[in-house]
């Protein structure tokens, strides 16, 4: 493994902490401890597995760094904004809900930049042989999603658009690896989760989809980053240059879907279909788009609906927990995401 692993204190999901209170490049990647590039300056990135590094090394926007990147990679967005909060990391990856669950937590993050893409993978699935057929018949069943994860959100939105609450649900939070294994034996009736584990399960013919995100979630993910780094001249600078890079990778995925869906299947160990799936119906269609007032707007929704819930202990001003000053020419993020053609 190229990445290094965080401290088990800075693993603990964020939501828990509130209830209580590809190949390398050998000039340029230390496969020792998970570094990229070279230099004086080193700026520590999050990411999740098969993210933004992977994305990147694919897209070959890796190369020539005037400075260094150390990656770690997390379970999932809340422990790595309490990375982000903990200074331990200055930027990472994360989807629409886990910096609503940080800024209700007051953490020191900042949204620095943002890209619009499908819900489509986004979804809440049951096993195949299931009875049910539609959200409203999840009254009284168990449901596995991760606290404070993108999904959380989008249970929360399926569950009122079908005319359910959470008290009308039993909701089990539960880490994409141990609500996998949950699901596949039985033991939770439905499972809210995100791609690739939508593509995943679809694909092994473990599951079906009993709604997606689609015209219920914003489909926006994030980069987030500590004021410490963006108050800091070299590191702001350097944020900025790995932002194009990212745009620019994600660019890539769109043009190139097979070689994007090869190299992620080596980085996750996931099946080349099931990561061509996942492709195809979600990653393909994201389109960076700048952090703006409607951004702000769709967030704060999502903080002020767990806020209501009591699942965020207190009003977030989400407009307080941005930084708008990487948005150069970036389409507004109502932008429509891009469609995948099909070659």
């Amino acid at each position: 493994m190229r990445r290094r692993l965080l401290p088990a204190v800075l693993l603990v999901p964020l939501a828990l902490l509130l209830s209580a209170c590809g190949g390398t490049s050998a000039a340029e990647t230390s496969a020792g401890d998970g570094t990229d590039g070279k230099g004086s300056l080193t700026l520590n990135v999050g990411d999740q597995k098969g993210g933004s590094e992977a994305i990147l090394r694919a897209a070959g926007e890796l190369k020539n760094l005037d400075y260094k990147i150390k990656w770690s990679t997390f379970t999932s967005g809340p422990p790595l904004l309490e990375a982000v909060n903990a200074k331990a990391v200055d930027i990472g990856g994360v989807g629409n809900t886990p910096p609503v669950f940080a800024a209700g937590a007051n953490s020191r993050i900042k949204v620095v930049a943002a890209w619009h893409g499908t819900s489509k993978g986004d979804a809440i699935l049951v096993p195949e042989g299931s009875k049910l057929t539609k959200p409203a018949e999840l009254r009284g069943r168990s449901i596995a999603v991760a606290q404070g994860s993108s999904a959380h959100y989008q249970l929360v939105a399926s569950l009122k658009k079908a005319g359910l609450t959470f008290n009308d649900v039993q909701v089990k939070y539960l880490q994409p690896a141990d609500a996998l294994a949950a699901f596949t034996s039985g033991k939770v009736d439905a499972w809210a989760v995100w791609d690739p584990y939508t593509s995943q399960v679809l694909q092994a013919k473990q599951g079906r989809i009993l709604t997606t995100g689609e015209g219920i979630t914003n489909g926006l993910s994030f980069q987030v980053a500590a004021p410490t780094a963006l108050n800091d001249r070299r590191k702001s600078a350097a944020i900025e240059d790995y932002l194009e890079r990212l745009r620019r990778a994600y660019a890539w995925v769109y043009d190139h879907p097979e070689e994007w869906a090869t190299e992620w299947a080596k980085d996750t160990g996931l099946p080349y279909e099931v990561a061509l799936a996942s492709v195809k119906r979600t990653n393909a269609s994201r389109v960076a788009v700048a952090v703006d007032e409607p951004l702000i707007a769709s967030e704060q929704r999502i903080a002020d609906a767990f806020t209501s819930l009591k699942l965020i202990p207190r009003k977030v001003d989400f407009g307080t927990f941005v930084d708008t000053r990487y948005n150069g020419d970036l389409p507004p993020s109502t932008a429509e995401p891009r469609v995948y053609k099909e070659s």
